[in-house]
């Protein structure tokens, strides 16, 4: 098969020298592009520039994103070719900046310009925060035939909810199957499918083997 793995964290940039991440250390992602690798699949590898995870990478082909909007072309430009399977396991930031505003010494908070970098002596800051678009709202427009994987990490609300928005995730995007897993479903992985089987994993490569079955 021709696969593709995201893995790792997008960045939202503030400005020239700060921006907004997430705690993920592309590791997840870069194991399965290694597993399907060593199953003979070709891989390519997207994975975030800022991924922490240090250990060997057998991906065919490995790719760089840094921004939401960065990950999404480089996706989409794979459209034009034949793609048997995506795995969308990139920890996609949730939010990008919007408007800054600075507090002026009557109280109020008026609207910065662009600059490559805010100065501290700017005071008290107001930082809009606006939601990335979902790519994988996108993915099936772009890859009608293609078996396409979705990941939910979730914190809060428990086994129950994190099955409950795998589920709507397959339902709101047209995808084949979304694995749940983070502190809200606790050890381990779930393998939620379309027709709406479940199948709990208790590790990651008995979960790899299954992904590669469907």
């Amino acid at each position: 098969m021709n696969c593709i793995v995201t893995a790792g964290p997008t960045i939202e940039p503030l400005d020239d020298v700060r921006r907004l991440t997430n705690f993920s250390t592309g590791r997840l992602g870069m194991e399965l592009a290694n597993f399907l690798t060593a199953r003979g699949h070709k891989v390519t590898l997207l994975i975030g520039e800022s991924a922490t995870y240090a250990g060997e990478c057998r991906a065919q082909t490995v790719k760089t994103f840094s921004t939401t909007a960065d990950l999404r072309a480089k996706l989409k430009s794979f459209s034009r070719k034949k793609v048997d399977a995506i795995f969308h396991a990139a920890a996609v930031s949730d939010f990008f900046f919007g408007k800054i505003f600075a507090e002026t010494k009557a109280g109020e908070f008026t609207a910065l310009k662009a600059t490559k970098k805010i100065s501290t002596r700017q005071g008290n800051l107001l930082v809009e925060l606006l939601p990335t678009p979902k790519i994988i709202a996108e993915l099936r427009g772009w890859f009608s035939k293609t078996k396409i994987v979705g990941w939910k990490f979730e914190a809060d609300g428990g086994r129950t909810g994190a099955l409950r928005l795998a589920e709507k995730q397959i339902a709101d995007c047209a995808t084949d199957a979304c694995v749940a897993n983070g502190p809200a479903y606790g050890k381990g992985f779930n393998l939620v499918l379309a027709d709406g089987r479940k199948k709990h994993f208790p590790s990651a490569e008995k979960l790899f083997s299954a992904l590669e079955k469907i």
